[in-house]
């Protein structure tokens, strides 16, 4: 059988739960915040070019927006080289993907090889204490799937439990925006962005090991089952390890 034989024949092709936030208003500045395009687009294009299927759902359901800064057209430019990000998005195929997500309501991770949870600004202010969010990223890790978290969507694992009641990070190494991510970006703006710091409430965790790497370059983090990237440079990279762990 050749190795792109999953490629060809759905029946073996493995599946993702990709979970990108609703949109919402940040507390702290006012604006419009969403998903973050590159995180969502980078790990769609390499696992479907893993020959997975990439299944996008969000919280609640319904048409998704993404933070301003991520959209590769956005008058500021910060984007504007995100070209895969620019091609999911003008293609009508890839665009209608977003227009309508299912909810995660029923959701039962034996029909899925791993769950990836993308970032963005609204994760700060959805995820942050969603119970029913956390009790899926639980019920995937202890399905033995593997579960992948990148960016601000890292803010889900300072109050995730599995089902002895101890944090599903205890005892992991793992990844999130740094602290000298969010100065960079208060700075940028010249306001206060995010309502906490995942950095900062990480290190108050007895019992896990939170690392970083340097601003802005490319860094996830496997441990076992857990996969988690830095920012919004690393989705790629986390999908790659997923893909590692999950094998072609």
């Amino acid at each position: 059988m050749s190795a792109n034989a999953n490629v060809t024949n759905p029946s073996k092709k493995k599946k993702v739960l990709l979970i990108a936030a609703n949109p919402a208003t940040s507390p702290t500045t006012g604006w419009p915040i969403g998903f973050w395009w590159a995180e969502l687009t980078h790990p769609y294009w390499a696992f479907t070019e893993a020959g997975y299927e990439v299944e996008i759902r969000s919280p609640q359901g319904g048409a998704l927006q993404a933070d301003g800064y991520s959209d590769p057209e956005d008058a500021s430019g910060y984007s504007a080289d995100d070209i895969l990000s620019l091609g999911f998005k003008k293609s009508p195929k890839h665009a209608a993907l977003l227009v309508d997500t299912k909810s995660i309501a029923g959701v039962d991770p034996a029909g899925y090889d791993a769950l990836f949870v993308t970032g963005g600004q609204s994760p700060m202010v959805t995820f942050r204490g969603n119970a029913e969010l956390q009790k899926l990223v639980a019920a995937f890790h202890e399905a033995g799937k593997v579960t992948a978290l990148v960016c601000h969507a890292t803010c889900l694992l300072l109050e995730t439990k599995i089902a002895d009641g101890s944090l599903l990070v205890a005892g992991k190494t793992w990844t999130g925006f740094a602290n000298a991510e969010e100065q960079f970006a208060d700075n940028f703006v010249g306001k206060r962005i995010q309502p906490f710091w995942i950095e900062d409430e990480a290190r108050k965790l007895a019992g896990t090991n939170f690392v970083v790497d340097q601003p802005f370059r490319e860094f996830a983090v496997r441990d076992g089952r857990l996969i988690t990237g830095q920012q919004q440079f690393s989705g790629a990279a986390a999908a790659r390890l997923v893909i590692e762990a999950l094998g072609r």
